[in-house]
């Protein structure tokens, strides 16, 4: 007898516009895999309970996304370290045993995208600066401080949200309102834009880099559009660049390994299929 093909889904709210089943249903045809990857609106009056009694979706395991991660979290009955230490769950699957297990996998993702757009990006890691305080700036900060930078400085408007992200992570991170942003890009090796600023139908992000090291390597988590206001001026002034969207096909690595058997990779023709997806869609 044929075994049950596996189904996964991002689910979250809305999830209509989400890439993710384009990611891996090119995974899925690649591979020759016989499963299915698709789309779960969770309401948020109903995603208590939808998490707490996952194993009745009939899924084998989700992405999460806004604004569920939290909620995903608290119904896991495991989480790996870096899923703990958010509070927030991303990446999530049934275990042998039928007990739900969740991962955060943000933090991979932004490490995948620049050891792929950068390689030897931190051979010798220093000092990092961060813009904004939300989830994907307290993922990004994992991250840096798991490839041993010396120090993280986390730039927000409002420095008490950024504060909070310093009372998790110690004394390798300090939080700094924007009028700081000046003097503390003078010692950046690198530099990570992590708010919706400069997005399509956002306001541009409004930064003068003129106090950092041409050396320095600068990435937006934005990817919408692809080459951003910062990474257009910073590319002009000679700093190597990466952009966001590999972030966001290498945080799906591990959720597709963990659900269907296979680690993919993230190639040229995944990365032109997103594009011209992205294209279409603006």
């Amino acid at each position: 007898m044929s075994e049950t093909p596996k189904k996964a889904a991002i689910t979250g709210h809305p999830v209509a516009h989400s890439r993710s089943p384009l990611v891996h249903g090119y995974w899925l045809k690649k591979h020759g895999i016989d499963g299915d990857y698709g789309r779960v609106d969770v309401a948020p009056e109903e995603a208590q309970a939808f998490y707490r009694n996952f194993a009745a979706s009939g899924l084998t395991g989700a992405n999460v996304t806004v604004p569920h991660k939290e909620t995903a979290a608290v119904a896991c009955d495991q989480l790996d370290e870096a899923a703990r230490t958010m509070g927030a769950a991303n990446t999530i699957w049934l275990d042998e045993d039928g007990r739900l297990c969740g991962a955060n996998t943000d933090w991979e993702g932004f490490l995948g995208n620049l050891d792929q757009g950068a390689p030897g990006w931190d051979a010798r890691p220093g000092t990092a600066v961060v813009l904004g305080a939300g989830g994907a700036a307290r993922a990004i900060v994992f991250a840096l401080l798991a490839r041993k930078f010396t120090h993280v400085h986390i730039v927000n408007r409002t420095v008490e949200k950024a504060q909070k992200i310093v009372d998790e992570f110690g004394s390798r991170t300090s939080a700094h309102g924007w009028d700081n942003l000046g003097k503390l890009l003078g010692k950046a090796d690198l530099l990570v834009n992590t708010t919706a600023l400069g997005m399509t139908g956002k306001p541009l992000l409004e930064i003068d880099l003129s106090e950092l090291s041409k050396t320095a390597l600068v990435t937006d988590a934005v990817y919408v559009p692809l080459e951003t206001d910062l990474l257009k001026q910073a590319s002009a002034r000679g700093n190597p660049t990466v952009d966001g969207l590999g972030m966001l096909l290498h945080q799906a690595v591990p959720g597709f390994e963990r659900w269907f058997g296979v680690r993919p990779e993230v190639d040229d023709d995944l990365r032109a299929l997103v594009l011209k997806d992205l294209g279409a869609a603006s």
